[in-house]
């Protein structure tokens, strides 16, 4: 059935997504064949990958480079084929990792496969904790109206859809450096559904903006994206070296940002008669989950603790919070039938109580829990594994050395920027402090922010895009970011001209 202002479809997609899809398919097979290339020039002189297999020019590594290709077209496509972004991903993960064992099996060779395995899984395992509880916090707050009566007091100050889009697109470049530019994009997109009311192309650009703004704001803050934490924590940069990328950030979030005001629709929200009143417990929520990513981030910075630590600690302030308002609700509920079955008249608070729902059954964590976006989770699951198996056959540090010994490494660095959009930006930077290319500090501040601000040329880039695909699913959507990109791209161009600029003193040494 075609979907209203959509495009005719002819054969099951649209001649648009036809267009876009085969644009698509090239550039990433002109990604992906070049990886193989370059492998099949350098794998006689590298002796190998430090750790694993080196299949870069055996059927194995081009068969596990198809399938990971393969999935990440189905993801591309999840809007016309309903198919889940996490079942083409975790399916090819699966496969990778068996051609990998069966290999290791039928040949004989020594690679610690389990190993190997394990050590993604345990990354895997710190995102995924720290992502439910962020998505938890979220639906907490969704219960307790947090998000409805924000988007009513927006509404009641009368700012039209272009000042939400500058509005939100800001608070999220200013709220990631200091926690997160995922849970940021997370909150806000809350806030831009809650407040858009079903306006899709507004929805949709303030979407675009937020994820462009979160990874613009967490490139120039060591606590702002995981890859800026990678860098820190081995001492390839300084903390406060850091915030040198703050004007290129800025212009990176900006400059998109201006181009997309145009095409964001002119009028203001409807208003709405439903008062957005914060249900009991609400404000406490948001206190709780501030409390929550500050001890995340204290227990990171001063102790080197893992983040996800302090983010399961802030779940068991949550779960407690909701035993206190659960208990308290069952003592008014008791209340308010005796008052009920007597002559005596109802207290106001007990009024309010009933009218607000405020029933002891509502509040209720593991119910949050349940809701939380389990396809992008298990998506990251997939994702993970699969660029684990790339990196075990020695695509990735194979690709890094030749970036860094053929290009130089300001073309490096712009490069790994555009790749972080379609292989995630982690084992990329990984692969890249391993290596420890004698670079200047300037060239370390260039791949810290390429890396994170490059995977906001499409959707699937980031952390931050991946979860707000799920978060405003039908909103928006792969496409709808990828008619964009090229406004993104013209902010990625100039953040980088920016930055040599304003930060010339650093690229010497």
């Amino acid at each position: 059935m075609q979907r209203a202002g959509t495009a005719p479809v002819v054969g099951g997609l649209s001649m648009t997504a036809k267009r876009v899809f085969l644009t698509w398919a090239t550039a990433l097979g002109g990604c992906l064949l070049p990886l193989a290339a370059w492998a099949a020039e350098s794998s006689a002189g590298s002796g190998g990958s430090n750790h694993g297999l080196n299949l870069t020019t055996a059927w194995p590594g081009f068969v596990a480079l198809a399938l990971f290709a393969g999935a990440y077209l189905l993801v591309v496509l999840e809007e016309y084929t309903d198919l889940r972004k996490s079942k083409p991903v975790i399916l090819a993960a699966g496969l990778i990792w068996m051609l990998i064992a069966a290999y290791v099996h039928f040949t004989g060779v020594s690679a610690g496969v389990e190993d190997a395995l394990t050590e993604t899984l345990v990354d895997f395992a710190g995102l995924f904790l720290f992502l439910l509880v962020a998505m938890t916090y979220v639906n907490a707050m969704t219960d307790r109206n947090i998000f409805e009566a924000l988007r009513t007091w927006l509404a009641a100050r009368g700012y039209s859809f272009r000042q939400l889009f500058w509005i939100t697109g800001f608070l999220a470049f200013i709220i990631s450096p200091a926690i997160d530019n995922l849970t940021t994009a997370l909150v806000l997109s809350a806030v831009v559904l809650a407040v858009g009311g079903g306006n899709r192309r507004f929805i949709a650009l303030a979407c675009i903006n937020i994820v462009v703004g979160a990874n613009a704001g967490g490139a120039f803050s060591p606590f702002g994206d995981i890859t800026t934490l990678m860098v820190w924590q081995t001492d390839q940069l300084g903390f406060a070296e850091f915030f040198r990328l703050f004007i290129p950030a800025l212009v990176n979030f900006v400059v998109p940002a201006a181009i997309m005001h145009f095409a964001v629709p002119a009028g203001a929200p409807e208003a709405s008669e439903n008062t957005g009143h914060v249900r009991r417990g609400g404000y406490a929520v948001l206190i709780a989950f501030a409390a929550t990513i500050a001890t995340a981030v204290v227990g990171h910075s001063y102790f080197g603790l893992p983040p996800y630590l302090g983010m399961m600690l802030g779940m068991a302030y949550l779960q407690l919070l909701m035993y206190y308002l659960m208990k308290t609700a069952m003592w008014k509920d008791e209340a308010l039938a005796a008052y009920r079955e007597s002559d005596e008249m109802t207290p106001p608070d007990l009024v309010r109580h009933e009218e607000h729902g405020d029933s002891a059954e509502r509040f209720n964590v593991f119910g949050h829990v349940a809701e939380a976006e389990w396809d992008t989770l298990l998506f990251f699951y997939g994702v993970l594994l699969c660029v684990g198996g790339l990196a075990f056959l020695g695509y990735l540090s194979v690709l890094a050395n030749v970036l860094y010994l053929q290009w130089g490494a300001t073309w490096a660095n712009t490069a790994i920027g555009v790749m972080s959009a379609i292989v995630d930006n982690i084992p990329i930077m990984a692969a890249v402090i391993q290596m420890k290319p004698a670079m200047s500090d300037g060239q370390w501040l260039l791949v810290t922010m390429t890396a994170g601000v490059g995977g906001s040329l499409l959707s699937i880039g980031s952390a931050a895009g991946v979860a707000l695909m799920g978060q405003a699913r039908g909103y928006y959507t792969f496409m709808s970011h990828l008619k964009w990109s090229w406004a993104v791209a013209i902010g990625y161009i100039a953040s980088i001209l920016v930055h040599m600029l304003v930060n010339a003193g650093t690229f010497h040494g």
